[in-house]
């Protein structure tokens, strides 16, 4: 027996649930108490229930209504009854198109009325229809005044009849509410009440039940009964649906719609979701797997259960969508562009030029497209045939590649001579060296060529200690990367605190469970060594205050410490060569080259962003204006209403091996183990039509229309309980003359 059989106890097969009643009566007759005395004999069958009236200014004689729910579930919506399977009329007078607004054909309709049934058959009869002189069984009873007889009670009787109840029930559910001196009331009606079948007038025979199997649910409720009371000039305010930007989408330098695909992972599927990925980001895969991930930084979910694992989703999206995207129709007015380096910010543009129709030629230096991806980040991160995967997407679109190819000046100004506009992407070619004596000795290498090295297949075979100095990823890389050459032990030397490393968190964290050992607040002030690097003087480093990147300024001390060093690595940060870029009016610098900005991420949305840039220019438009959003616009942890979601942990990547495990360059995380972290997201800021402002909307003025909503103004009262309710800022309350 199923759950929902179990909670119906003893109620007639022929109700089903979830149910709702809707009571008319006029001030004074106790339509209140009516309708929780129905209510409360359902209780009495184990079921869950409902009831509240719909109170106001009304004197005794006014029309006055009341609302009971009844389901095997807990009761969530708090709307008014505007689809009702019952009617329950305490006055016949009020037997009009009013009343039984919105009840369908086959509903019941239970009358206080001392004409029976007959009068009613022909305009009435497509409703199962129930009939009882309420008011003389309690006149007869004394139950109210001889001016003003209470029905209450006497129509509760008669309903539990008409709906097959038990007698015992009844009894129950009155003594629950202290009322057992008017069940000889309720006993007559139950005795007399009449009752007639629903007559759908062309002869077919009429079912039993006593409303339809088919409820029709909260959710597809789109034609709602207006509150008679129109709002007229008294409003001062009212509600808008209006979208907001969420942090992610705030926080992600690519200018991806985070939510967006997100959503649509969600909803749609892998290929809907890569439709909204792929118009920003053209290395899903990549940066799946490299990218810092500051949208999860910024995500409203860790402030109550966790980030959603944003960056994990994007890979599954990468790894899982077909390989081969269309090609675009060329564009009506075809450039003819050059891209000058092929790393994140050449393949940005590349990919935005490609989309747009245009004809796009990549210039690379190196024998291989990718620039650093290729060269700077090891295969344990970053495996080659992902990296290949995603620039095959992005040749797919009709770039073409010219490879091994550095280019000087001289070579751009050629470029830029037979091309209509040049994209100069090529990254940050100078390393930093470290100012100490020593670091010319043997052993002392720079960390990005070491890195390119490895992946070369030209690393050196490492023994003994090695101290990698920085801070970064490239640090983190290069310590990494050691182990797994064979390094008896690691160490990295950082003249900041843990929490100061730019280096990805969960990164550093890998590094330090594979056994990299952290130096922190050290500055390498001597290297030393016979005819190779053999040990290394690190200085204390105390902090001071803020420089100009926010970051609390190191002072080098006097005290000193002394540790061997087989091998140092120098990961000390890289600049730009401008040297090679002419000053052309077609010529444009992208990437790490113009900004600096030295993440994976950073580099494609420049990337895409200079390429909308030099089509403006060559159209003669003008340029496009990269919109920041303020803070102050953007959707907080407060606006999130959390006790509308339930508490789900983030899904944790898997890995190939944990601590202690063997140290290989096959890729240590495995990813995630499906897309069902989508489900987590809040979605804040964009509509989910999750039915939340319907629900909770007092005066029930909000409808369905398609996957949206509508807000009827004529009757609005603007008391901005679903905008206070809605659980992700998709709405917001405006004055009445700026909604206008």
């Amino acid at each position: 027996m199923g759950e929902a059989e179990s909670s119906r106890g003893s109620l007639p097969a022929g109700i089903p649930l979830p149910l709702e009643v809707r009571v008319h009566g006029r001030g004074g007759q106790g339509g209140v108490t009516c309708a929780k005395l129905i209510a409360t004999v359902y209780a009495e069958q184990g079921l869950h229930v409902q009831t509240f009236g719909d109170y106001g200014s009304e004197r005794t004689g006014a029309p006055v209504r009341a609302f009971a729910r009844v389901d095997t579930v807990p009761i969530r919506n708090h709307n008014k009854v505007y689809r009702p399977h019952h009617l329950v009329v305490l006055d016949a007078a009020l037997l009009g198109d009013d009343v039984l607004e919105g009840a369908e054909p086959g509903a019941v309709v239970l009358l206080n009325t001392a004409r029976g049934l007959e009068p009613f058959a022909d305009k009435h009869g497509h409703f199962r229809f129930a009939a009882v002189d309420a008011t003389a069984i309690a006149r007869r009873h004394g139950i109210g005044t001889s001016a003003v007889v209470i029905i209450n009670t006497t129509l509760a009787g008669a309903y539990a009849r008409a709906m097959g109840l038990s007698w015992e029930a009844v009894e129950r559910a009155f003594a629950v509410q202290g009322l057992e001196r008017d069940l000889p009331a309720a006993r007559e009606a139950w005795e007399t009440v009449q009752v007639r079948e629903a007559d759908p007038g062309d002869g077919t025979p009429v079912r039993s039940a006593p409303f339809p199997a088919s409820v029709i649910g909260i959710a597809e409720h789109v034609h709602d009964i207006p509150t008679p009371l129109r709002t007229g000039a008294w409003r001062t305010q009212m509600p808008l649906y209006r979208s907001h930007a969420a942090p992610c989408n705030g926080g992600c330098p690519a200018g991806n719609d985070v939510v967006g695909f997100v959503q649509a992972l969600h909803k749609g599927g892998v290929q809907a979701a890569a439709q909204v990925l792929f118009r920003t980001q053209p290395l899903p895969s990549v940066c799946g797997r490299v990218c810092p991930a500051p949208c999860m930084s910024a995500c409203n979910r860790d402030a109550y259960d966790g980030a959603v694992n944003i960056r994990g989703l994007e890979r599954w999206i990468g790894d899982h969508v077909l390989a081969t995207p269309e090609r675009p129709a060329p564009a009506a007015q075809r450039r003819r562009i050059a891209v000058v380096g092929s790393g994140p910010a050449g393949l940005g543009a590349a990919f935005a030029l490609a989309t747009a129709g245009h004809e796009v030629t990549l210039v690379e230096g190196e024998n291989c497209l990718g620039g650093v991806l290729r060269t700077g980040i090891p295969a344990y991160r970053l495996p080659e045939e992902i990296l290949d995967r995603d620039i095959s997407r992005i040749l797919a679109l009709g770039v073409s590649a010219r490879t091994g190819t550095f280019l000087d000046a001289s070579g751009v100004a050629d470029l830029a001579a037979s091309h209509e506009a040049v994209i100069v992407a090529a990254g940050l070619p100078r390393l930093t060296g470290l100012d100490a004596p020593g670091v010319g000795l043997p052993g002392v290498l720079q960390g990005i060529r070491f890195l390119d090295d490895v992946k070369r297949g030209a690393a050196p075979r490492l023994s003994g200690a090695v101290v990698v100095v920085g801070g970064g990823n490239t640090a983190i890389d290069c310590a990494r990367t050691a182990l797994r050459l064979g390094a008896a032990s690691v160490s990295i030397a950082y003249r900041r605190g843990r929490k100061e490393m730019p280096a990805i968190a969960p990164e550093i964290d890998e590094a330090v469970a594979e056994g990299v050992k952290l130096l922190l607040h050290r500055q390498p002030v001597r290297a030393s060594g016979q005819g190779r690097v053999e040990s290394l003087d690190l200085a204390e480093v105390e902090l001071g205050e803020p420089d100009a990147s926010g970051r609390r300024r190191p002072v080098v001390t006097g005290r000193t410490s002394t540790i061997p060093c087989d091998a140092l690595l120098l990961a000390l940060g890289q600049s730009a060569d401008l040297s090679i870029v002419p000053s052309f009016p077609n010529v444009f610098t992208a990437g790490d080259m113009a900004t600096g900005d030295g993440t994976v991420t950073h580099a494609l949305g420049s990337g895409r962003r200079v390429a909308a840039r030099v089509l403006a220019r060559l159209a003669g438009e003008p340029e496009p204006v990269e919109e920041r959003v303020p803070p102050q616009a953007l959707v907080t942890a407060a606006h999130v209403r959390f006790s509308h979601f339930s508490v789900a942990l983030p899904e944790v990547e898997r890995h190939r091996a944990g601590p202690g495990g063997a140290l290989g360059f096959d890729e240590v995380s495995l990813g995630l183990d499906g897309p069902s972290e989508a489900s987590r997201c809040f979605s804040c800021g964009a509509c989910t039509s999750c039915d939340t402002c319907l629900l909770y909307c007092p005066e029930g003025v909000i409808h369905r229309i398609g996957h949206g909503y509508r807000v009827d103004e004529a009757y609005c009262k603007g008391c901005g309980m679903c905008v206070a309710e809605c659980p992700r800022r998709a709405m917001e309350m405006v004055m009445e003359a700026s909604a206008r």
